[in-house]
């Protein structure tokens, strides 16, 4: 059959999207694994009343609180992670007052 692709070849899990007003931020950091390796910081946030882990390489997150987000994450075991350089801050143009 030209079109079958038997087991799990080709398969991709869909890619989870998350949007909504960041609650809270506290930042866990530097941590450092292997020699040479650049500092990076894990922000844990609270999206909706819904935990998220994000790492990143900045101190500070750079979005305020109270700010309506978008984000791709994968739920694991130890809990939601969002996938690096997908935060983002929502513009809504019926809120510029254009």
């Amino acid at each position: 059959m030209a079109g079958f692709r038997g087991g799990r070849r080709g398969y991709k899990p869909q890619k989870n999207i998350g949007r909504g007003i960041l609650e809270a931020v506290s930042t866990d950091g530097p941590h450092t694994e292997w020699l040479g390796m650049p500092p990076y910081y894990i922000h844990h946030l609270t999206i909706d009343g819904e935990a998220f882990s994000y790492m990143s390489a900045d101190e500070t997150l750079g979005i305020d609180i109270g700010k309506k987000v978008t984000f791709r994450y994968r739920e694991t075991k130890k809990g939601n992670f969002i996938e690096k350089r997908s935060l983002g801050v929502v513009i809504d143009p019926s809120e510029l007052g254009l």
